[in-house]
């Protein structure tokens, strides 16, 4: 927490999560051209917020992009902000939150090397890879971690068909896995179940790595267009929640205040 303090002092560090924040996905070349310093003064400054966990990156072909990990933050929220600030949240707001865990269609392992993802997130959970598995995959837990209580409902191999299904039995979310590594790598099609409109399909990938006694978990989000507001924010959410399922047993309650 100390690094995450550290990095968000400076106002040359943060005017760089603005911009990420803004356009996500950016190279050093396209953020140095947004500020006054040299190439080598920005460079230092993405090296702090990396070392704190604000900024993860991504090679693709010869570029590196640049994302917002917004998991670090939510947790300060989480742990300060939001118990002594908590307001109620509208239905609308609630589905918009939710469209964070929309995955989909499209592409075999080795085009998510070669493609750009539109979101990356990534949080290192003390837990193992087979536990972090098991919650993604499990219906009892999904239940607990994901808003509105959504459940996975499916079997977990390559061509088969998934659901989310609400508390009342409703889909809410729905999809096909691509393919799946047990314990390693999990790549879905994600189709939402709500609204009139013609679903819009994205896909998600979720990376699982030990390292030691923590796992990091990085979730790559592609095909995400301006029918996915608020799916950030939905994600460093269930992430988030995830996170303390597995290292405290309790979820993090974003419910509080809903209407139903």
């Amino acid at each position: 927490m100390d690094e995450i303090f550290r990095a968000l002092a400076d106002p040359t560090r943060r005017h760089l999560l603005d911009r990420l924040k803004a356009a996500d996905g950016q190279t050093l070349t396209a953020l140095e051209q947004q500020l006054t310093m040299t190439r080598f003064g920005v460079m230092k400054h993405l090296k702090v917020l990396e070392e704190a966990h604000l900024v993860v990156t991504r090679k693709v072909g010869r570029e590196k992009f640049h994302y917002l990990n917004a998991v670090p933050l939510q947790e300060m929220v989480d742990r300060w902000i939001e118990p002594i600030t908590r307001k109620p949240v509208s239905p609308k707001a609630m589905t918009r939150a939710v469209l964070d865990l929309k995955s989909t269609l499209e592409g075999d392992n080795p085009m998510t090397e070669r493609e750009k993802p539109d979101f990356v997130l990534e949080t290192f959970i003390r837990t193992t890879p087979e536990a972090l598995w098991n919650a993604l995959t499990s219906s009892e837990l999904t239940r607990k971690f994901n808003i509105a209580s959504a459940a996975f409902h499916g079997q977990v191999a390559a061509g088969e068909r998934y659901e989310y299904l609400r508390p009342d039995g409703s889909v809410m979310l729905s999809g096909e896995i691509l393919s799946a590594e047990p314990f390693t790598r999990l790549e879905m099609t994600f189709v939402p179940g709500w609204g009139d409109a013609r679903p819009v399909v994205s896909r998600n990938v979720y990376e699982i790595v030990q390292q030691g006694q923590l796992t990091k978990l990085t979730v790559l989000h592609f095909g995400i267009t301006e029918a996915f507001v608020g799916v950030k924010q939905g994600w460093a959410q269930v992430i988030a929640s995830l996170k303390s399922l597995l290292e405290t047993g309790e979820a993090l309650d974003f419910s509080e205040g809903v209407a139903a």
